[in-house]
């Protein structure tokens, strides 16, 4: 009996049939592998313009083949999504009264200073850490997963970049693993990598006892180094050939990930990632229309523009939350 023919007494619960997530060895991070045939892995359509599938498809097809010892890890924002997915799953618990505005005005606040001045210190990582798990803190996995579902259908599905989809459903094509590879939490980025019928994802393991959660990490926050470190372990336990594999990714703080490969891609590169990609002739694919004109305006404005911006922002998204 197919899924779509369950009688209603047979139904499965898309949220419990979840595969919860495990902690990847030698590493920081925990990894959720989709269980393709549970109700929640239904990749959507892909959508989008021929021209948005032939910007994507046009450097990388000649690469990707048939090849049990590749892989292809996607970071997420930016990269597959527009904007922070995070930000999505804040808004998307504010608006089911979770925490007040002040919480999610500081995180974006730091979201909007790192793309603005575009690097980050060991404070804000702090800074973002603490916001990250004051979104779930007292609430449990059941809880986020089933609002992460809902937010993913929102908000985030219409986000998501048609040519890093197109790109990733080539691997898929072909045979080869696709994992997403975030800092958010492991939890969501299993239901976005569920919803797109992707293999897997690894992201930021937040501690919970009982089934809630306490404040806490296990580990760190799953970026920069930690992030190659989380890659390396998966290829030990899959049995892949790093050399063989593909990275995708549009900041210069994943460059130990996009080293890590054999095949690295800018997507929507900052600037740091596409002077380095350029450097040394990686693949680059940016969707960004007029995108790019717009950043260098910003970077020219220097650090004090990026405040004003970030403050101007902030009132702005009490309007759009309450919108």
């Amino acid at each position: 009996m197919s899924k779509s023919e369950h009688s209603p007494a047979e139904q499965v619960d898309p949220v419990e049939s979840m595969p919860r997530a495990e902690p990847l060895p030698e590493s920081d991070a925990s990894a959720i592998s989709v269980d393709q045939d549970s109700p929640l892995a239904a990749a959507g359509p892909l959508e989008g313009t021929s021209e948005d599938f032939q910007e994507g498809v046009a450097q990388q097809e000649p690469l990707i083949r048939e090849d049990p010892t590749a892989a292809a890890f996607f970071d997420l924002d930016n990269t597959v999504v527009q904007g922070a997915s995070l930000f999505q799953l804040a808004k998307g618990l504010y608006r089911r009264g979770f925490f007040p505005t002040r919480v999610i005005v500081k995180g974006l606040w730091l979201q909007a200073y790192f793309r603005m001045v575009g690097r980050e210190k060991p404070g804000h990582i702090e800074d973002v850490r603490g916001v990250t798990l004051g979104f779930i803190e007292g609430h449990t996995v059941t809880e986020l997963t089933e609002i992460a579902t809902e937010v993913y259908e929102e908000s985030i599905a219409e986000r998501i970049w048609p040519g890093t989809r197109a790109i990733a459903q080539m691997h898929l094509d072909v045979g080869q693993q696709v994992w997403l590879v975030t800092a958010a939490p492991v939890e969501m980025a299993g239901i976005i990598a569920a919803r797109m019928g992707l293999t897997g994802a690894l992201g930021t393991t937040a501690e919970h006892i009982d089934g809630v959660y306490t404040g806490r990490l296990k580990g760190d926050l799953l970026h920069g180094p930690a992030k190659a470190e989380a890659v390396r372990a998966l290829a030990r336990e899959h049995g892949f050939d790093l050399a063989r594999c593909f990275a995708y990714s549009d900041s210069y703080n994943d460059l130990p990930m996009l080293s890590l490969v054999g095949h690295p891609c800018a997507i929507n590169p900052d600037g740091r990632l596409l002077a380095h990609a350029e450097e040394l002739d990686w693949q680059v694919q940016d969707y960004r229309s007029g995108r790019r004109a717009a950043r260098l305006g910003l970077l020219g404005a220097g650090a004090a523009g990026a405040t004003a911006g970030a403050v101007a922002t902030g009132y702005a998204v009490r309007r759009i939350l309450r919108g």
